[in-house]
């Protein structure tokens, strides 16, 4: 299965979506929006941004774990990337978005979480 972006709506009816690798693993995970037009335009900023390393910010979190996000132009995180026990994971995971965002098929479903 191709790589593809999945838009879902909260309980609250705000939108967000994940990045899904080929395995079906989530790989970068959004904000919330308002609208699902609004995350549909976070999409293509994150397709937009993902093959550029500089827009990549690797972090540690209190727990230890090593996570990225993905920034736009404006320095707004448009990503998150899960947790990883090591720098190698996370580089792997950059790699992934980098390669997979930019041709991500979007698909057209909401499922309410």
């Amino acid at each position: 299965m191709p790589a593809r972006f999945q838009i879902q709506q909260a309980r609250n009816g705000k939108y967000y979506f994940h990045l899904l690798a080929n395995n079906g693993e989530i790989i970068l995970a959004s904000q919330m929006y308002a609208s699902r037009a609004s995350a549909k335009k976070g999409i293509l900023s994150v397709q937009t941004n993902a093959a550029d390393p500089s827009r990549y910010e690797q972090l540690v979190n209190k727990a230890g774990q090593h996570y990225f996000v993905l920034k736009a132009k404006n320095s707004q995180v448009i990503g998150t990337s899960e947790g990883y026990a090591a720098t190698t994971g996370m580089k792997n995971g950059i790699k992934s978005v980098s390669q997979n965002a930019p041709k991500a098929i979007t698909e057209n479903i909401i499922v309410k979480t």
